[in-house]
């Protein structure tokens, strides 16, 4: 498989650090790296550049981690509501973006927040209060809440109670997200035990 030989221009996480020569596959380059400006491709005259500019460049990351650090104390733990269509049992009917998300939370910090710094790593199938981390800068990060709800009214009762709302027959339940696969399976579990107990009772 053909690589592409670039030189870091700040820390990639999984790849290394500001002025690391590194193979990557060459959509990665084309596609992130170059166009983000987080590297260069690794040529004699760019490695060239990159000493010359090297304590520029440092220093200029030492900034924007600064800065990045300010944005973070501002924005961590925000709750960003995000309205969306879903079923009764809170199954989303489309999906939700990195812009979407980007979106919400600038909305709700009043902060610039761009798509590139919402990094997603899961598919949000169902409302409720969802974690996401924001990368604010190579060494700063920062988890908010995406409240994910039907319409305003419902985002303020999860808000307020920390709980989704799930359907349950013709009431809504209010159900923490991560509970709800667990207490599925308890009520499961007891009703295998009712049924035994009434098979008992009838011999």
């Amino acid at each position: 498989m053909s690589s592409t030989q670039v030189i870091l221009l700040e820390r990639v996480e999984k790849l290394g650090t500001m002025g690391d020569v590194v193979n990557v596959k060459p959509g990665f380059a084309r596609n992130y790296l170059l166009p983000q400006k987080k590297a260069l491709r690794a040529s004699k005259s760019n490695i060239a550049y990159f000493e010359a500019q090297k304590k520029s460049l440092e220093a200029d990351s030492t900034k924007k981690q600064a800065e990045a650090e300010k944005l973070a104390k501002k924005i961590e733990g925000v709750k960003a509501p995000l309205i969306r269509q879903a079923s009764e049992s809170g199954q989303l009917f489309g999906s939700v973006t990195a812009r979407d998300i980007a979106t919400a939370v600038a909305e709700a910090s009043k902060e610039a927040i761009t798509k590139n710094m919402v990094r997603l790593n899961q598919n949000i199938k169902m409302i409720g209060l969802i974690p996401v981390e924001v990368v604010l800068h190579p060494e700063v990060s920062v988890e908010v809440i995406v409240n994910i709800a039907r319409s305003p009214e419902e985002a303020d009762i999860q808000d307020r109670t920390g709980r989704a709302l799930i359907a349950d027959g013709n009431a809504y339940k209010e159900e923490p997200v991560e509970e709800v696969a667990e207490e599925a399976s308890e009520d499961a579990v007891e009703a295998d035990t009712d049924a035994l107990s009434e098979d008992t009772t009838e011999e």
